[in-house]
């Protein structure tokens, strides 16, 4: 894993993140953090809420300002935004903390995991294929900057977490400390 101590998924928004990310942070003996959900404790209101009140480019300087925080952390599995890393900063940052992993799906089955979209601001749009696809190849460059990719179209929970922990050891991933908590 390189100098890094964390674990960080990047990736489209219903790729699993924050289930995956869960579940791995219980295989690997780490915390699991959710970027999102950090800021909405910090904030006092949901991410939808923040978009609606303050706009994306508030959102995006709370999200930079967590990344910071977290990224001085370490024992961490870090589910960040699905626009985290398209800021250059975010992603060098995460980089120095640790490893980078992209979660993809394919557009059908990122539309079937998002439901109706209603909680995810950045999917308000008349045609949401579209919107996905615009929005996909516009963060392409970004998450193609990760160490490790892993597609999570045909797979479970547990089973892309367990791969994922497959590859990550692959690279040296640290052995959670005696007495963490592991399967």
């Amino acid at each position: 894993m390189g100098e890094g101590r964390n674990i960080v998924l990047c990736g489209f928004m219903a790729t699993g993140k924050t289930s995956v990310g869960r579940r791995l942070a219980q295989l690997a003996g780490y915390r699991f953090l959710d970027l999102d959900a950090e800021i909405e404790k910090e904030e006092g209101m949901g991410i939808p809420d923040i978009f609606a009140t303050r706009g994306e480019p508030a959102f995006r300087v709370l999200e930079t300002a967590m990344v910071e925080r977290v990224a001085g952390e370490t024992g961490l599995v870090i589910a960040t935004g699905g626009g985290t890393i398209v800021n250059p900063h975010n992603l060098d940052r995460l980089r120095r903390s640790g490893v980078i992993v992209t979660l993809t799906a394919d557009v059908p089955t990122i539309l079937e995991r998002a439901g109706s979209g209603d909680d995810r601001p950045m999917l308000r749009a008349e045609d949401r294929e579209q919107r996905v696809r615009a929005l996909l190849a516009e963060r392409a460059p970004a998450y193609a900057r990760a160490d490790i990719t892993l597609d999570t179209s045909q797979t479970g929970i547990e089973e892309t977490a367990r791969r994922l922990l497959d590859l990550l050891r692959e690279r040296g991933l640290p052995q959670p400390e005696p007495g963490e908590p592991q399967d």
